[in-house]
């Protein structure tokens, strides 16, 4: 492994711990410089081919979907951790079903769920964007429909 401080390429293992998703997060400490430094090793599972809905077909791409996530919920009191595990949680779903296909709506119906139960603005914004409210009438619906939940 890689110092990122010094960039030796020789590093020991000071501690191993399993994360909750299966991976492993490993303590490391640079041979050349003594940095210490971490890492999560995460079995490499395959995902589907994400269908658009222009047709294209691409690849599941983990960093895009934690970036738009990360955008719906910025200045929220939602943590770095939170969106980690709901993209995890994402990834999981997508991997158990097993298909070599699956359509982009899937993985917005479950962001949108996600991001309606940790928080309530940030599903709104995230919401704006997936399913096209290009009104105001129909944000309003929405929050008024969210409104009625919590009583």
């Amino acid at each position: 492994m890689k110092c990122p401080h010094c960039q030796h390429n020789d590093s020991s293992v000071v501690d191993t711990n399993k994360e909750a998703q299966g991976g492993i997060r490993r303590r490391r400490e640079c041979l050349n410089c003594g940095q210490r430094f971490s890492t999560i090793e995460r079995p490499i599972l395959t995902t589907p081919l994400i269908i658009k809905r222009d047709g294209t077909r691409e690849t599941f791409d983990r960093e895009k979907l934690l970036a738009g996530l990360r955008k719906a919920s910025s200045k929220r009191p939602v943590t770095a951790t939170m969106i980690e595990k709901l993209v995890d949680q994402i990834e999981a779903e997508l991997q158990k079903r097993g298909r070599s296909e699956i359509n982009s709506r899937v993985i917005g119906d479950l962001a949108v769920k996600g991001l309606k139960e940790l928080d309530h603005i940030a599903y709104i914004r995230y919401a704006i964007v997936y399913l096209r409210m290009d009104d105001l009438h129909t944000v309003r619906d929405e929050i008024d429909h969210l409104l009625s939940e919590e009583e």
